[in-house]
């Protein structure tokens, strides 16, 4: 059963990270950053759904090897997903939800951003390339709750971070960060 609903939350995700089309980022104009989109931080020859093909992930049962097998080899393309470099050092915006890594009672200093609610906690993590370790701007650490929606600006750096929590592929420091709001 814990096998079964692992695969139906990739497959979820899954869909939900690869369904869309990549986009083109946008200018921010108030603040001349480049407003992104999830996918925009996806190499677009990155598709790990070939695996879950290779494997029939719908056919398989918790009591099949194969379960196990894909199970970490999908840990491990998770860990090592692939980043766009020339991203580096790019002034970015980007929406997520907050994840917190450092916190008081009152605020949130560092925290990992991910694309969809409940990430890392309640549902397996994104891949690497779907997190963004952020640490905030020095005495501006975000005053909100677990699981905000925020807008994240800052230098967008391809870093990688292993915690336990999830992997990230990319950071933001000194970030700026705003409640969400389109």
């Amino acid at each position: 059963m814990k096998n079964r609903l692992f695969f139906q939350s990739i497959l979820t995700l899954l869909a939900v990270s690869f369904a869309l089309f990549v986009h083109v980022a946008v200018a921010d104009s108030r603040n001349g950053a480049t407003e992104l989109e999830w996918d925009n931080l996806i190499p677009e020859d990155w598709s790990p759904e070939k695996l879950m093909d290779e494997y029939n992930a719908d056919e398989l049962t918790d009591d099949d090897p194969r379960a196990q097998e894909l199970m970490e080899k999908l840990q491990a393309l998770w860990k090592e997903a692939p980043v766009i470099p020339e991203l580096d050092g790019k002034h970015v915006k980007l929406p997520g939800f907050v994840v917190p890594l450092e916190m008081d009672e009152q605020s949130i200093g560092e925290f990992l951003l991910v694309p969809y609610y409940g990430a890392c906690i309640h549902v397996p993590p994104p891949p690497a390339n779907q997190t963004v370790h952020v640490v905030t701007a020095k005495g501006h650490a975000f005053e909100g709750q677990l699981f905000d929606t925020v807008w994240v600006t800052g230098e967008l750096k391809v870093e990688h971070l292993s915690s336990d929590l999830a992997e990230a592929g990319y950071r933001i420091q000194g970030a700026t960060v705003e409640p969400y709001e389109e």
